[in-house]
């Protein structure tokens, strides 16, 4: 008898335990999610560009969640960023329009916010600055080096077999023909364009203005701001009382930074530990183990 009690509190325990996982699934998930109560009040969600961009999958999911959180009503973008690849500067700055569609974006430079790094910053409502900020550098660049004649010096022979006369172009084996040449300026040619029309729609500046400093230059935040490039000078703090102007807040905003979005259980069981996760629970269930939950991570 007294081992049946056993057992049978146990199995309560360990529902209770999985009822208790189960409300902390629900609510990281429902505090991810735009229709949370827990988020009352002034809210504005702070997302940081660090470093070079060449993989934007963690900021697009920062501000995905920053979309779907109808509780957050602006987002302050810190930017500290030399730049990076075009496509990612592109994919992030996509992904800030979108978040503008339903809140005030301001963006708050940090030591540099350069090519890719203003490329993301002129989709935003406003743009502040600190004096010192190095910013600008609208333009494209393509390296590429040549070592056919370190190749000859050391007596080594290249070849290269291809389909497509075009399909090695910029090798390091060979130097560019003319035709490649202008092949590989037209492309940088459209890419500027490409950077110049977005400069000129987000800040509101004729694309014959644009033209004018849009070669590479760098700038400081007070050259930009003379420029029409950046809207004020200050620091994240400028960037608050900005936001807090914007939306007629009579009081500061509290700072929400968005998290990475914890695994489901489902999500857990799916990964490739999963075996090794439902070995230990057998083994818990049959000898009566504690149960430690750490950062969604069942141990």
């Amino acid at each position: 008898m007294k081992g049946k009690s056993f057992w049978l509190l146990l199995v309560s325990l360990v529902l209770l335990g999985f009822a208790g996982i189960m409300l902390i699934f629900a609510f990281s998930m429902v505090s991810e999610g735009g229709g949370s109560s827990i988020f009352s009040g002034n809210k504005v969600a702070v997302v940081e560009i660090k470093g070079g961009i060449f993989d934007p999958k963690d900021t697009l999911d920062e501000l995905n969640r920053v979309y779907d959180n109808d509780n957050l009503k602006a987002l302050i973008l810190r930017i500290d960023s030399p730049g990076g690849a075009v496509s990612p500067s592109q994919e992030i700055y996509d992904a800030v329009l979108r978040v503008k569609e339903k809140k005030k974006v301001v963006v708050s430079m940090g030591t540099v916010a350069a090519s890719g790094g203003y490329y993301i910053a002129v989709a935003a409502d406003k743009i502040v600055a600190l004096p010192g900020t190095i910013t600008g550098s609208i333009g494209v660049l393509m390296d590429y080096t040549n070592v056919q004649q370190l190749l000859e010096f050391l007596k080594v022979h290249a070849e290269v077999l291809k389909a497509g006369k075009m399909k090695d172009v910029g090798s390091p084996l060979r130097e560019l023909t003319p035709e490649e040449r202008q092949y590989l300026q037209g492309i940088l040619d459209d890419m500027h364009r490409q950077f110049k029309a977005a400069v000129a729609k987000g800040r509101n500046i004729p694309m014959e203005e644009v033209d004018k400093f849009a070669d590479g230059r760098v700038f400081t935040g007070e050259q930009a701001q003379k420029m029409k490039l950046v809207d004020e000078i200050g620091g994240q703090q400028k960037a608050i009382e900005v936001v807090q102007a914007m939306l007629g807040w009579k009081e500061a905003p509290e700072l929400y930074y968005p998290k990475k979005k914890k695994a489901g259980l489902i999500e857990l069981l799916a990964d490739g530990q999963a075996e090794s996760r439902l070995l230990k629970l057998f083994y818990f269930l049959r000898e009566g183990r504690a149960l430690y939950w750490t950062k969604g991570i069942m141990l």
